[in-house]
């Protein structure tokens, strides 16, 4: 059994560290949070310790830390951790600059550090891949990724997001790099403020069509809105030289109503925490794999320097109104 601490214990901290509690191969040693009624109540839910960093990374039984903290920290937190001899699961992004994030590659690149792009770990989107790989719908073409958000975000998320580019659509950038197995060469996007004006106020965009094109001519193209209206849409079509294969939307239930009107189903999930439940809980499957040194990091450090390439290419092609090449 691996001794872990987890940094961070908002939102997706209490994620990661509830699965970490339940897991049969970890031991969630320590909170870290520097608000210490949060640190605190989850660490009576899940029989931790609450402790500072220092302590947390000075402690020689803990192998592992997972990186749940604001986005301003991942980098610096990656690289302490690092130091101090730890394997690393951070979550998404890296962090918000791209020089930055370029600049530590050379002591981060090689490390046991696995980056939390939870999407590659859905069943729904493994199957999709495992389909595309096998060639069952010949060879890869077009690739179409639909991401739309239920509602939008409070606006003071928006103003420390980093924008809607680096903030919700690097998923999409990861998994089209993931699915197109090829480095994207082109970034064409278009963007505008349809749901809030406020966002516009806050500097963001709330609304985003983007275009990738790799070197072999595959094209991808994201959707991203920050309302749907109609729940938490997550859909992704791949499209080969023999036909199509389609990972759709997850309902609340498997029950539809069949009437003289029609046939009607019921509601898409409405939060990612419900879309992705068992895809958070794989990724800490996986980190516990990387601790026991059964397995290497399925998403890298050179992955998420990558999605960030590709979110800051979206941004300067909405400036610019012109494609970036790469």
């Amino acid at each position: 059994m691996h001794d872990i601490a987890i940094l961070g214990a908002g939102r997706i901290g209490r994620i990661h560290a509830t699965n970490a509690a339940r897991h049969p191969g970890l031991r969630l040693k320590y909170i870290v949070d520097p608000m210490a009624a949060a640190a605190t109540d989850l660490a009576g839910e899940t029989g931790a310790q609450v402790a500072d960093l220092e302590t947390a990374l000075a402690d020689p039984s803990v192998a592992g830390v997972i990186i749940a903290s604001s986005t301003d920290t991942h980098l610096d937190y990656s690289c302490r951790a690092v130091a101090a001899g730890k394997a690393v699961f951070c979550e998404k992004p890296i962090d918000q600059d791209l020089e930055r994030a370029r600049s530590a590659a050379a002591s981060l690149g090689g490390a046991r550090l696995f980056l939390g792009f939870n999407r590659r770990f859905d069943p729904h989107f493994q199957a999709l891949k495992a389909r595309l790989d096998s060639g069952a719908v010949g060879a890869l073409e077009t690739v179409q990724i639909t991401s739309h958000d239920p509602a939008p975000p409070p606006v003071s998320y928006i103003k420390v997001s980093g924008g809607i580019f680096k903030d919700m659509s690097i998923h999409d950038f990861d998994m089209a790099r993931w699915l197109l197995g090829e480095k994207v060469t082109q970034v064409y996007a278009a963007a505008s403020c349809l749901v809030d004006p406020a966002i516009g106020e806050a500097g963001d965009v709330d609304t985003a069509k983007i275009l990738l094109r790799t070197g072999s001519g595959k094209l991808c193209v994201i959707s991203n809105s920050r309302r749907s209206g109609y729940g938490y849409d997550q859909r992704i079509e791949a499209f080969g030289s023999k036909g199509m294969v389609k990972a759709d939307n997850v309902l609340e239930s498997t029950v539809s109503v069949w009437g003289a009107e029609g046939a009607a189903a019921d509601r898409l999930q409405n939060f990612f925490l419900d879309r992705y439940t068992a895809a958070y809980r794989l990724e800490m499957d996986h980190f516990a794999d990387i601790l026991s040194g059964k397995t290497s990091p399925a998403i890298t450090y050179a992955d998420g320097v990558g999605a960030l390439e590709l979110a800051e290419a979206a941004a300067q092609s909405v400036i610019s109104g012109q494609v970036v090449t790469l």
